[in-house]
């Protein structure tokens, strides 16, 4: 690995991209039922391990006095926290290498998450063929973010603004499924038809365990966003947000738990329900590491300037924005505003208040002063500024952005 970062700061932000990476391919692995991809997360493994050992390196060599290792100690926290969150993408993998099984009506229900991961084939005449990724700003234009790409049986998992997509390329993406539609325009792709789940509409145990399931992943998906942005802004309220996340993950494993035993004394195969409790572990693990992560801004400790410094320069951006009164998102709900696909941005959380809503839902209206984080492309940080009332300057002195009101 000749390309790979050789400071402490840049190593941070590569893992953290890195384990983003094998968790959207390790679920695409399941959605797709694709063994090729759960192999990719493995292979990724090998880089991660080379990143976390060198990474922990570094950290020992930059303790020099004892002052200095109260602060690398949170450093060499959310390392560990990085790891086990690439350790649970391979585990989500192992549904596929390992041949657990899943509901058909999980793989159905995914569709209906807060993010869902996609797969594109790109036409030959199309509006993306022999073009480069950047000309098209597709998590400002559609929402969704490449994530991989398959040329023939070659996988490409660093996927960047000068990459030309060829027709024959198969894209993998994830985000707002409301962003599918136009992608497969772009691709000039047929028109998507969602996996259905079985016609049988009366609620069972199993029919409950799967749709908590897609609420865990959702939720822990959101307490690991959280626990970064936690650590970008030392946000004490953000990182109690991520203990209560946790404490929630836990209680709704337990209860999936309930509901996949009831439903093997069904007339049941019992072989799906092995996936099943497999992913909610998952789900529960994720919302650990988000909670382990933040733990040092949760007791006041010391945070790493370094934490800051590479977190913030990672693919997506962390930001918090108000909601200036009389600007054009006050009293609108987001599903109106529809910030997902433009500026391409993912609300993490709203605080009104003391009070925090995680993952507000489409029908959350926005009220002046209202607090918004979110993450998204760098290059959509002024459009949504713009958004909530405000205009984007960077003080040359301090180095930092200022919002001036438009």
């Amino acid at each position: 690995m000749d390309d790979r970062p050789n400071n402490l700061r840049s190593m941070l932000a590569e893992a953290k991209n890195l384990s983003e990476l094998m968790v959207d391919i390790a679920y695409a692995s399941v959605y797709f039922g694709s063994e090729e991809m759960a192999a990719e997360v493995g292979e990724l493994e090998e880089q991660m391990n080379e990143l976390v050992h060198d990474m922990r390196q570094l950290c020992v060599l930059a303790v020099r006095r004892p002052r200095d290792a109260e602060g690398m100690s949170s450093v060499l926290q959310v390392v560990s926290a990085i790891e086990r969150i690439a350790n649970d993408a391979v585990d989500i993998s192992r549904v596929m290498t390992h041949r657990l099984g899943i509901p058909a009506e999980l793989v159905a229900d995914l569709s209906d998450a807060a993010e869902v991961s996609h797969r594109v084939l790109v036409s030959e005449g199309s509006h993306m063929a022999n073009r480069p990724v950047a000309d098209f700003e597709l998590p400002v234009a559609t929402g969704m973010r490449i994530f991989a790409a398959r040329r023939g049986r070659q996988w490409i998992t660093n996927v960047d603004g000068d990459y030309i997509m060829l027709s024959g390329d198969v894209l993998f993406l994830r985000g707002s499924p409301a962003g599918i539609v136009r992608l497969r325009e772009l691709a000039a792709a047929p028109v998507w038809e969602p996996p259905r789940p079985p016609e049988d509409h009366w609620i069972s145990d199993l029919d409950r365990a799967v749709d908590l399931l897609v609420e865990m992943k959702d939720l822990s998906e959101a307490a690991v966003g959280l626990a970064y942005s936690a650590l970008v802004l030392n946000n004490r309220g953000l990182a109690a947000e991520v203990q209560q996340l946790e404490t929630r993950l836990d209680s709704m494993n337990d209860r999936l738990e309930l509901w996949v035993l009831r439903a093997a004394k069904e007339d049941l195969d019992p072989s799906p329900l092995r996936g099943l409790l497999h992913l909610a572990r998952v789900a529960e693990d994720l919302g650990d590491q988000a909670r382990q992560m933040t733990w040092v801004v949760e007791q006041g400790e010391s945070v790493h300037p370094i934490l800051e410094l590479a977190l913030g320069e990672s693919d997506e951006v962390v930001v918090e924005f108000p909601i200036a009164p009389g600007a054009a998102a006050e009293g609108r709900t987001l599903a109106e505003l529809q910030l997902n696909l433009e500026p391409g941005f993912t609300v993490l959380a709203l605080r009104r208040g003391a009070r925090y809503f995680y993952r507000p839902g489409g029908a959350q209206q926005l009220m002046a002063n209202d607090e918004i984080i979110a993450s998204g492309p760098d290059e959509g940080r002024e459009q949504l500024a713009a958004r909530f009332g405000w205009r984007l300057l960077r003080n040359d002195e301090s180095g930092e952005d200022e919002l001036v009101p438009v």
